[in-house]
């Protein structure tokens, strides 16, 4: 199976008074038509990682790598233009927190209407179609409603929905899906899920799937990335995560709460200095 995507010694740094801080460091992987989870604590480089491949970074950022190429195209040199024609239309992003995603002041029709005119070329009319398929395909009752609110109308779980909606308009070769499920129920994250699986096997998608849900991850992905300070500490199968040989992510799932289990004090994760030389 070739790559899809192939990530090289890819590195992230900010500018700091106290000198440069490396927020990535020399992350390396190859994603072909499959689903790659990536996990670790909050601050590990996770989103951040995401955030690079599409070249989505602030300014004050420096992004370096050895290799960055998407399907034959060098994202470290593509112009503007071609990033543009990429971005959306063939790698979508779908991020945490639908209140900073979505635009408070047009309606959830016109946002992904949008969507479906910019990235399928289609019609109003079509579009308006496209937009009402999509909605119900994320589970949302009665979207003929749904599509004339504003972000702030709707629930955190529905915002989510939406943005996953239309992400999903372009049916895109790569998504990038930053906790897409976080602000879901149990129910409609399954259903969600299914979605995304049937785009991977169906289609051919590549999916990052970033997320905290060690559990989650390792039932859904086919590999999975485990991340601390900005660095991959271990690759694994997913269905052989529970035998992780990583101090490091022995301590994650030695941090997953178990139904029936009663602990007399809370685990810790320790961490060591050199992990961040390996």
């Amino acid at each position: 199976m070739s790559a899809l995507l192939e990530v090289s010694n890819l590195r992230v740094s900010f500018d700091t008074p106290r000198g440069p801080f490396h927020a990535v460091r020399g992350v390396s992987f190859a994603l072909g038509r499959e689903r790659l989870g990536i996990v670790g604590e909050s601050g590990s480089g996770k989103s951040l990682t995401g955030r690079s491949i599409m070249r989505l970074l602030p300014p004050s950022a420096v992004l370096q790598a050895d290799r960055l190429s998407f399907d034959g195209v060098d994202l470290l040199r593509a112009s503007p233009r071609v990033l543009r024609g990429i971005r959306g239309a063939r790698i979508s992003l779908v991020l945490q927190d639908p209140k900073y995603s979505l635009n408070p002041v047009m309606t959830v029709g016109e946002q992904i209407d949008e969507a479906a005119r910019i990235h399928l070329g289609l019609n109003a009319g079509a579009a308006r179609r496209k937009t009402l398929e999509m909605l119900e395909a994320v589970r949302i009752r009665d979207p003929e409603r749904v599509v004339r609110l504003h972000p702030h109308e709707v629930s955190g779980g529905m915002g989510q929905r939406i943005m996953i909606a239309m992400m999903l308009v372009p049916e895109p070769d790569l998504l990038i899906a930053d906790e897409p499920t976080s602000a879901l129920d149990v129910t409609v994250q399954m259903q969600v899920l299914t979605i995304l699986d049937d785009l991977v096997t169906r289609r051919g998608m590549g999916l990052i799937f970033i997320s905290h849900d060690l559990d989650l991850v390792a039932s859904f992905c086919d590999r999975v990335l485990v991340m601390y300070a900005g660095r991959v500490l271990e690759e694994r199968s997913a269905g052989d995560l529970a035998s992780a040989t990583h101090p490091y992510t022995q301590g994650l799932l030695r941090s997953l709460p178990r139904i029936g289990e009663v602990r007399t004090e809370l685990p810790t994760l320790d961490r060591d200095a050199a992990w961040l030389e390996g």
